[in-house]
């Protein structure tokens, strides 16, 4: 069984993002030529001065701030301030960029967040122009993945309701979320090794970050909104527990594709 084929949520691009940034970055931009003026006698392409070469055209400040958000694909201002701040400072020139490459920022000032997304195509683009102008590749989760995701949401819902500034849990409290799943995932609650492979991938795609000092504790960041919003969040927990009482009840769950 897959977890419903995580492929086809609507969030999908900024999780495959997050899970393959390492992986997929894009090549860099190439020079623009520049063209001869029109109506003159000189028929050779004007040459880049010495002063002009390898200058692009954003300020040294905001290139920064681009390669950063390109190489990482997300920038928080909590580890990355001077980042964060070129990229709100010239979001502007740099939207522009990225839409050339099919690509859009995320720019959330208040919770300090800049997230890189695909540029959603036409619906008349067929599928061949998609896979080329498409610089981040759709991958599909886990169900293991897909469930620790839909509890990290939930448990980042509930103490931000509660006016909870850092929400962070532990591997106890986490644990406790998944045993309801666990008919469906073929694992027993004692299996910490693929808990913690599975909260390692978490870490590299921004959406916990360790707490200073403490191994089995993680602050789950304000990246989970953007991968998984409220009302999604109930609709696939809602399906799961559906499912996984059905497998209790059954004595044995299906076994899934890793």
């Amino acid at each position: 069984m897959n977890a419903f084929d995580a492929a086809d949520w609507k969030q999908t691009d900024l999780f495959d993002l997050l899970r393959g940034e390492s992986e997929n970055r894009p090549a860099p931009m190439p020079e623009e030529p520049i063209a001869a003026e029109s109506g003159s006698d000189e028929t050779e392409t004007a040459q880049p001065t010495e002063s002009d070469s390898g200058r692009g055209r954003l300020p040294h400040e905001a290139r920064r701030a681009l390669v950063g958000l390109l190489r990482h694909g997300v920038i928080m201002a909590a580890n990355k301030r001077l980042l964060f701040d070129a990229l709100c400072r010239y979001r502007s020139q740099i939207d522009a960029h990225l839409a050339d490459m099919y690509l859009r920022m995320l720019l959330d000032e208040q919770a300090g967040l800049a997230i890189l997304l695909q540029l959603e195509l036409t619906d008349t683009d067929d599928d061949e122009e998609e896979e080329i102008a498409s610089l981040i590749s759709r991958r599909t989760l886990t169900l293991y993945d897909t469930l620790l995701l839909l509890v990290l949401r939930r448990h980042y819902q509930e103490r931000e309701a509660a006016g909870e500034q850092r929400v962070i849990i532990d591997n106890d409290r986490i644990e406790i979320a998944l045993r309801p799943f666990l008919p469906l995932t073929n694992f027993s609650r004692s299996d910490r090794r693929q808990l913690k492979g599975a909260l390692e991938k978490m870490k590299q795609r921004r959406i916990l970050s360790a707490v200073r000092g403490e191994e089995e504790r993680f602050e789950i960041t304000a990246v989970i909104r953007y991968v998984v919003n409220a009302a999604f969040l109930e609709q696939m927990l809602s399906e799961y527990e559906k499912l996984a009482g059905q497998a209790d009840g059954a004595g044995e769950a299906e076994p899934v594709d890793e």
